[in-house]
């Protein structure tokens, strides 16, 4: 950890509080993940399903959509009349179906199919206010080395929804240490755009349980990296169930508490 002066302290918390404000600003997006309403899992029988216009199934990876004109779907800027096809890609962000003010998504994860729903008007939305966070504190700006692997590895992680899994490319690890414990973290990226998933013995009592995610700045010629906890951030899933998000790879759970960063925000709608 480092000493600071107090003007510079004054200033990095001046930094956290602008960057801490623009997260917060982007979760207001009207059709960002606090707008999710539903996630309807399909299946192969065409059903109507709650609260959604059209008959809608999964057939050779593909989704069906049976609408009427009066359903008022619309794909790609066109209304839906009759059967229409999409096609999600695993893991990537969903097709768009719009229902007036909605968006209905339409995702692939580990092979399954899902609509889930967007709606500018959910509660979550409408009643957000902030993201609990610790105090920030340079004290949580750690100096670390990332090390890079010869080639990309694939890791596999579980997911907040039971039977759903998230491989990702580890690109290396870094290594910090903290109270005189030395840590390791799998790192996943493409190119520098670096960052880690993590618990820590925080998780579950005032963070969020499954993991918080952290973006790593580019290395310097040696490796050198700064981890700044106090921008560790919650994952969609902490804010909404309908999310399916990773949890933390076994190797990234660590040992001491990283008591720095967002905290889970269903300790504060449940207090």
């Amino acid at each position: 950890m480092t000493a600071v002066t107090t003007e510079s302290a004054t200033h990095f918390a001046r930094e956290w509080e602008r960057w801490h404000r623009a997260r917060v600003d982007r979760l207001r997006d009207p059709l960002g993940f606090l707008s999710l309403t539903a996630l309807h899992w399909l299946t192969d029988a065409p059903e109507r399903v709650d609260g959604i216009p059209g008959t809608w199934w999964v057939t050779d990876d593909k989704v069906f959509i049976t609408a009427r004109p009066g359903d008022r779907l619309d794909h790609e800027g066109s209304r839906i009349a009759g059967v229409h096809i999409v096609r999600p890609v695993e893991g990537a962000p969903g097709v768009t179906v719009r229902h007036d003010d909605r968006v209905l998504e339409v995702i692939r994860r580990t092979g399954q199919y899902a609509v889930r729903v967007h709606d500018p008007a959910s509660p979550a939305l409408v009643t957000f206010r902030d993201i609990p966070a610790y105090p920030p504190a340079p004290e949580w700006v750690l100096a670390g080395r990332f090390t890079r692997f010869a080639e990309p590895e694939t890791v596999t992680t579980g997911a907040v929804v039971a039977g759903l899994e998230h491989r990702h490319a580890a690109v290396g690890t870094v290594e910090f240490e903290l109270n005189g414990v030395t840590e390791q973290l799998v790192v996943f990226g493409v190119g520098d755009d670096l960052r880690v998933l993590f618990t820590d013995a925080t998780s579950g009592i005032t963070s969020y349980p499954g993991a918080r995610a952290l973006s790593i700045p580019a290395p310097d010629a040696d490796g050198g990296v700064l981890l700044d906890f106090n921008r560790a951030t919650n994952l969609p899933c902490a804010f909404t169930p309908y999310a399916t998000c990773p949890v933390a790879p076994e190797r990234n759970r660590l040992r001491v508490a990283i008591e720095a960063g967002e905290q889970d925000p269903r300790t504060e709608r449940a207090s």
